[in-house]
């Protein structure tokens, strides 16, 4: 940072001016903490923005996608993690303190920050009252979801543990595209039949993306 006036450099600008006026790069620096012998901590910055394809893509970035950034060992990939999981946990809340899933982006704001972005599947299920507030939120599977792998049985196991009026089933998509495919079709028909036996409805089924959503529901009102 020598290079920079002492204005200029992104701790000492937070300090004077705020948090907001800083860049991505100038708030990834100060995470960053410092640089390397021949380039600052501004410099990694840029490398690692670089390597992401931009701040959004740091939520989808892993340990070992850091690591091969130039700078950016041990200590500083575990620094960057730990400051995108502080950020994505700031937009999560607390079933409890929101107001009844009245429609199905009220559940997907609640479902994205915490599992669109992941870079493995994903498959859970909210478990609703009759007045339909959420009761509990379970992941069952992590890993390729194989709709013969997911069994009613698990499902309706945790619905009925928790008194469940009604349930909506989740998963993501890694690639970010949240478009259902013909697996995602028939795993929702399977469980939305044995909910029907159970008396526990399967109300809708989101597939999450990166920054987007499909509800099964939303799409079979627009037909």
């Amino acid at each position: 940072m020598k290079g920079l006036a002492a204005d200029d450099r992104p701790r000492e600008k937070l300090l004077r001016l705020g948090a907001t006026s800083l860049g991505d790069n100038e708030l990834l620096a100060i995470v960053l903490g410092s640089g390397i012998r021949a380039r600052n901590s501004l410099a990694v910055a840029n490398s690692v923005l670089d390597a992401a394809g931009g701040l959004h893509g740091l939520l989808r970035s892993g340990w070992d996608d850091l690591r091969r950034v130039p700078g950016v060992g041990t200590a500083r990939a575990a620094q960057v993690l730990a400051a995108v999981e502080l950020g994505r946990r700031t937009l999560l809340r607390r079933p409890s303190e929101r107001e009844p899933v009245k429609t199905p982006r009220d559940l997907a704001e609640m479902l994205l920050p915490q599992f669109g972005s992941k870079t493995v599947e994903h498959f859970g299920v909210v478990m609703l009252d009759k007045k339909h507030h959420v009761l509990r939120i379970r992941v069952l599977s992590v890993g390729t979801l194989d709709a013969s792998l997911v069994h009613p049985r698990e499902v309706f196991r945790e619905a009925t543990a928790a008194s469940a009026a009604s349930i909506v089933l989740f998963h993501n998509h890694p690639s970010g595209d949240p478009a259902p495919s013909r697996d995602d079709v028939l795993l929702t028909r399977r469980l939305a039949t044995a909910g029907d036996i159970m008396g526990i409805p399967v109300v809708d089924h989101l597939v999450l993306g990166d920054g987007s959503y499909v509800s099964f529901r939303e799409s079979l009102a627009h037909r």
